[in-house]
């Protein structure tokens, strides 16, 4: 699945203090998925020209950071970074045999996914055997406002995250506000969600909610396959998506 392009008003960041500037440079890059020129960073962080060169200068010197001409991208101490949460995640540790078992049943594919910076970003993902098949890749984001994967991370989040975040996706007191909330509750009600064609056209999604201890939600699992193959086998689908949840959850309280 292709995310959308990260320098969208749903993903605009608030004012940042002086201590976060270097963090958001991070993020914007790390959610961009391609090399930056310094105007999109300029757009997608909000700082102004000087204060993005010194965060730069710094993110260079510390290898988080690579310059090739005019573009910007992650630098080799960010694959450091990715390798050791890889190794030591425990989240991906106890969901991948029952992601690849997913897989293996349904034959289409499955990701994990968090709410990480107001996106719904992918941690792992277990790819379909098919020739047509749909995918997140690694790493992504989507908007925590579109898609199965991202509506389920945001209904699951605590209010106090979720709602500043329906108020930046649809503004505050609005109808579509009040609508997204109650979208959000009936998901919360049904414990799963299903869209079609919201990221991608014709592309299914069914995710479900992962709890830890205290039954608190930590992530979710998607299937997602191309509409077309999903017709007349959606209940079993869903069905064997919330089994795939549940015996996850079961792992992470423990």
């Amino acid at each position: 699945m292709n995310a959308p392009d990260p320098f969208t008003a749903d993903s605009a960041p608030a004012e940042v203090s002086a201590a976060d500037r270097v963090l958001q440079v991070l993020a914007v890059l790390a959610s961009a998925g391609r090399a930056l020129t310094a105007g999109e960073l300029m757009q997608g962080t909000g700082l102004p020209r000087s204060s993005l060169y010194r965060q730069l200068a710094r993110l260079k010197r510390f290898g988080f950071v690579m310059e090739s001409g005019a573009l910007y991208a992650p630098g080799p101490l960010g694959l450091q970074l990715a390798r050791g949460f890889d190794d030591g995640s425990h989240l991906v540790q106890v969901a991948r045999p029952i992601l690849v078992q997913l897989t293996d049943q349904t034959r289409e594919s499955v990701g994990l996914l968090v709410a990480a910076n107001g996106q719904a970003v992918c941690l792992d993902m277990v790819e379909s055997p098919l020739s047509l098949r749909c995918s997140f890749a690694k790493g992504s984001s989507v908007p925590l406002s579109v898609g199965a994967s991202a509506k389920c991370v945001l209904a699951y989040l605590p209010a106090a995250q979720r709602d500043p975040l329906l108020d930046r996706h649809y503004g505050a007191g609005t109808p579509a506000r009040a609508q997204a909330a109650a979208e959000l509750l009936q998901l919360r009600e049904r414990g799963y969600a299903t869209t079609v064609g919201e990221v991608d056209a014709g592309v299914w999604g069914c995710s479900a909610p992962l709890f830890g201890n205290a039954r608190r939600a930590v992530a979710a699992i998607t299937l997602m396959a191309p509409h077309q193959r999903v017709l007349h086998q959606e209940a079993s689908l869903v069905q064997a998506t919330l089994a795939a949840a549940a015996r996850i959850s079961r792992l992470l309280a423990e």
